[in-house]
């Protein structure tokens, strides 16, 4: 069985066969899926995903993740921060992401964008809620700030550093996510992490509908293009896949503190 740790199916691209789509996740495996939110619009669809889909067969179980993305907060607001927090204490809602920082591109500027992780983080304390951790091009500002949060902890969602900051963040007790970049050719420095990071600290995840994994990269991604992501940390790490599916579904639920 499978779970999704991080998936948004509230992307428009899949506007046209959403219910379809959804109702293949299961027979295909899929059992469970995170929904996480991004912005404001996407906190509103995780809500109603988690409604609609959380016990309602033929679809697989909704959990939801509410928070904004670092590429989102430059106008933010103290209002917004309001409603963030009632939608975290909706049942269903199980953890606060993505957050984080990411220096990609020029803007929100840096400040902004660590006065929101800040802010985030203090609600994941506060609620006693595990976090998704988004950091792309701010390796060492997210590593610092979340080493000043003894009290929070998490997943390192799409993992790209190396394995000495994998390291780092298993020895804070963060699991580390591994979606379909692992199974790029050029993917050596994450291959390495991978070979090195504890099965016990693994979760699996999508991004869908990005990051779809070879032989599929540059298509539209789904929960279905898991067991891509699971033959290649099987074969990275010489196990069994069906041994990485069942330790990375035992990973999912006691970080998100789910009963199986």
């Amino acid at each position: 069985m499978i779970f999704d740790s991080h998936a948004h199916y509230d992307d428009a691209r899949f506007d046209e066969d959403r219910e379809e789509l959804l109702s293949s996740l299961y027979e295909n495996g899929i059992r469970k899926v995170m929904n996480v939110g991004s912005d404001l619009a996407s906190i509103n669809d995780v809500l109603e995903y988690v409604r609609k889909y959380r016990n309602s067969n033929p679809f697989p179980e909704f959990y939801g993740a509410v928070g904004i993305h670092p590429s989102e907060t430059e106008h933010l607001t103290e209002k917004d921060f309001v409603y963030l927090k009632s939608a975290a204490s909706q049942e269903g809602i199980v953890a606060i992401g993505e957050i984080g920082l990411d220096y990609y591109y020029d803007e929100p500027e840096v400040g902004i964008q660590k006065k929101w992780f800040h802010q985030q983080l203090d609600l994941a304390e506060e609620m006693k809620l595990p976090v998704i951790i988004h950091s792309r091009d701010a390796c060492q500002d997210t590593l610092d700030i979340l080493r000043e949060r003894k009290d929070v902890t998490g997943v390192i969602h799409c993992f790209s550093y190396t394995k000495e900051i994998a390291a780092e963040y298993v020895k804070m007790g963060y699991y580390i996510g591994i979606g379909g970049v692992v199974t790029f050719k050029n993917a050596k420095k994450l291959k390495e992490a991978v070979e090195t990071i504890p099965m016990d600290k693994i979760l699996l995840e999508t991004d869908c509908p990005y990051l779809a994994p070879e032989p599929h990269r540059g298509t539209r991604n789904s929960s279905l293009m898991i067991p891509y992501i699971i033959d290649e940390i099987a074969r990275i790490k010489g196990m069994e896949p069906a041994q990485v599916e069942e330790m990375a579904w035992e990973n999912t639920h006691k970080l998100f503190r789910i009963t199986e």
